[in-house]
């Protein structure tokens, strides 16, 4: 999944941020669990202050990635893609899209079809589809109109995709197969926050998150939902309608310049949103991944303490346990995670070097299997 752009907050809230080298009484216990399991994956270089926003596959031998190159600081970008044929990733031609900013979320299903989300040079929110060599602008109810807005983009069984966001200024669904697109009833609540996310369980379950937590069948269930201060939600695994995984991040109450984020991990018990223990705990988790089943199985983390590598976590049944990638000359900030269709328990992690999409950041992709 995703999600997201959560990193543009980060470089608002976080600007300044100073990375320390790790202090070694400070650096967190290392549990490492077959850390050699995760491996670099070559990436073409993007311009400078290159990030990975999103990634999907199709399979093994199919996979997007999208982002965002050339970001200094609250100047934006131009977008970026990438595409696995099964042994390399390649540059996508974006030269006909006419965009500044970014591509911010993907989504793909095992028969090849694939969406993407972007924003073009006047801050319209933009509906793409990969024809079998690039990304085309596709049309879709409300395209182009104030108070329309697209977040992410996730498939579902049977070809279907969701997308989700805000029509006629109200939060919600929009649900397409093929060309065809349209925009489920809104959530209830006129005031509504737009929701960040939308995740899509094995079993077609459609859910929003974001500062709202909702899932449509429908009609909208609304779960509660207190966020904190200064707290993002980056990911959400149901399991079942009163047990939910939740990820995200909090800076929490002042502080001084510099300070870094908490992690946020709590699961939902049908009654009440319970913090779960963590091997680490300053950082951030960025999304949360199911096994072929839907069961909790990867989360992505980044790790204050120890930023040269990746803090995945593992569940085994009971808890969560720490999962480390490969070092890193800088840092790594994974900022998407995907299982990959068609392996024994394959997946793609794709981020970038730095804690903040400014100079000289690179882009970087992980594989698990």
């Amino acid at each position: 999944m995703r999600r997201r752009a959560f990193v543009r907050g980060l470089a608002i809230t976080g600007a300044g941020l100073t990375l320390p080298v790790p202090l070694a009484g400070a650096a967190t216990a290392r549990a490492d669990s077959a850390a050699e399991g995760w491996q670099q994956v070559a990436a073409p270089a993007g311009q400078e202050a290159a990030h990975l926003l999103a990634v999907a596959a199709a399979g093994p031998g199919r996979a997007w990635a999208v982002g965002e190159q050339g970001r200094y600081g609250g100047t934006v970008g131009t977008p970026l893609a990438l595409s696995w044929n099964g042994s390399a990733w390649s540059p996508t031609d974006l030269s006909h899209l006419t965009y500044s900013g970014g591509l911010r979320a993907v989504a793909a299903c095992p028969g090849g079809a694939a969406w993407a989300i972007g924003t073009n040079t006047a801050g319209h929110d933009q509906l793409l589809s990969w024809d079998g060599t690039t990304w085309r602008e596709a049309d879709f109810p409300g395209r182009g109109e104030p108070g329309t807005r697209l977040t992410d983009v996730a498939s579902a069984p049977g070809g279907r995709f969701w997308v989700s966001g805000r029509h006629g200024d109200r939060a919600g669904l929009m649900r397409g197969k093929g060309t065809t697109w349209r925009w489920c009833r809104p959530l209830p609540d006129e005031a509504a926050p737009t929701p960040s996310g939308v995740h899509v369980t094995p079993g077609g379950e459609v859910w929003v998150f974001g500062d709202i937590i909702a899932r449509w069948d429908g009609a909208w269930t609304v779960v509660p939902r207190a966020l904190g201060i200064r707290a993002s939600v980056t990911g959400l695994l149901p399991l079942a309608h009163d047990d939910i995984w939740l990820t995200g991040y909090s800076y929490g109450v002042g502080g001084p310049p510099g300070k870094p984020p908490g992690i946020v991990l709590q699961r939902w018990d049908g009654t009440q949103w319970n913090w779960v223990q963590a091997p680490f705990s300053v950082g951030l988790l960025s999304g949360i991944t199911g096994d072929a089943t839907g069961r909790p199985d990867r989360i992505s983390g980044w790790d204050f303490w120890d930023q040269k590598r990746a803090h995945y976590l593992r569940w085994d049944g009971t808890a969560w346990i720490s999962e480390r990638g490969p070092e890193t000359p800088s840092t790594y900030l994974p900022q998407a995670i995907a299982t990959i269709p068609g392996t024994d328990g394959g997946y793609w992690s794709v981020g970038t070097t730095s804690f903040s999409p400014y100079p000289p950041a690179q882009l970087r992709v992980e594989r698990f299997g």
